[in-house]
């Protein structure tokens, strides 16, 4: 199941900040993640507050996109029913943001630091510490410790990052990108010859495809922490996407 997550800048995502500060807004988002979609009338009675508390309380939560509502027909003219937009909210300080040159922007983004994903077993997330969670259940990849991921495999699906635009904030354009990753497929075991199609998109247009040989599990990697046992993957194939049309795959 896809799941949505949202990224919050501490410097410009006021709203958002003001409606996670009060334990009602809360307990209203948890009892919608939990429950799913409700009308303010349920989740009064579900919460024991008085309707006036929840009304506000929703008020302030649309409008900082934390929630979403939609009009259902109801015995009585019509109901405002009420779901939750998020499954997970991050707030990130993006002090690793800087430029190397006057028209050049990097950004280092953590491998763990994705904000949606949908992916199938045999899958799993690993730090230099350890396996993070559970191997082969896709909903370990909520959890929090993700953010100290080195690795992530799995069978089928999606990984997807948000990028600040930070040329777009100083009024500029965009001329070329490029990516950096390090990748490989991924085979129950080991195998050098396991063709797998890894494609990269930005802003849900196809970018281009990538074709894995194997999962390069004939020695160990030069990163490798000494804990990994583990038959399979040691180590990837950096790969590069770059080009003035964002196009060319190298």
């Amino acid at each position: 199941m896809s799941r949505n997550f949202l990224v919050v800048d501490p410097e410009t995502d006021m709203e958002v900040l003001k409606g996670l500060a009060s334990p009602v807004r809360i307990r209203i988002l948890k009892l919608l993640h939990v429950n799913g979609p409700l009308n303010g009338n349920e989740i009064a009675a579900r919460l024991d507050l008085p309707q006036s508390t929840i009304s506000t309380n929703l008020s302030i939560l649309e409008t900082a996109g934390l929630i979403g509502t939609e009009l259902q027909k109801a015995r009585k003219g019509n109901q405002k029913v009420c779901h939750s937009t998020f499954d997970e909210v991050l707030v990130m300080f993006k002090d690793d943001i800087a430029p190397l040159q006057d028209n050049t922007i990097e950004v280092a983004m953590p491998l763990g630091l994705y904000t949606s994903c949908d992916v199938s077993a045999p899958c799993g997330l690993c730090s230099t510490e350890g396996i993070v969670g559970l191997l082969d259940v896709p909903d370990t990849f909520l959890d929090p410790d993700r953010m100290k991921a080195g690795l992530i495999w799995f069978t089928r699906g999606y990984i997807e990052y948000q990028f600040p635009n930070n040329a777009k904030l100083a009024q500029n354009k965009i001329e070329v990108m490029e990516f950096l990753m390090e990748l490989s497929s991924e085979v129950p075991g080991t195998s050098a010859d396991w063709p797998s199609d890894i494609t990269l998109s930005v802003n849900g247009a196809e970018i281009g495809t990538w074709t894995s040989p194997g999962d390069f599990g004939d020695k160990r990697g030069v990163y490798t922490p000494d804990w990994w046992k583990l038959k399979g993957s040691q180590y990837g194939k950096l790969k590069s996407l770059a080009g003035d049309d964002g196009r060319h795959l190298c």
